[in-house]
């Protein structure tokens, strides 16, 4: 699956909408964007069963302020509309597997009932 960009009136629905979402916040003039968007396109097509989003921080500006962004690229990730990694700068390719893994084997529902139970995650 091919990568789609987002804009503002698209994010919360695509997030919310889809089991697990890796959003990479770049720009045109970034060169470790420009290095990291062939490794991104080639991790989503492994995996057409994650939606893999670009945001455009030129073009949506008050998104990537909403987001915090504050240096790129930022690859957040999300599962069943939560935020699940948040970090600044390029993976590689097998890190990028790696995260992608991890976020299919996170149980976001157990982490979410744990922190409201007052435990921290992974906790028992």
């Amino acid at each position: 699956m091919a990568t789609q960009d987002l804009t503002a009136e698209q994010f919360n629905d695509t997030i919310n909408d889809n089991e697990i979402v890796l959003v990479d916040f770049w720009a045109s003039w970034c060169g470790p964007c420009k290095q990291f968007a062939p490794t991104f396109s080639a991790s989503s097509d492994k995996h057409p069963d994650v939606v893999y989003a670009k945001v455009d921080t030129e073009a949506e500006q008050q998104l990537a302020a909403a987001a915090d962004i504050r240096s790129i690229p930022t690859l957040m990730a999300f599962k069943k509309g939560k935020l699940v990694f948040n970090q600044a700068g390029a993976l590689p390719p097998a890190a990028l597997e790696d995260l992608v893994q991890k976020v299919k084997e996170f149980d976001v529902d157990a982490a979410m009932a744990a922190q409201d139970d007052g435990e921290a995650p992974g906790q028992q």
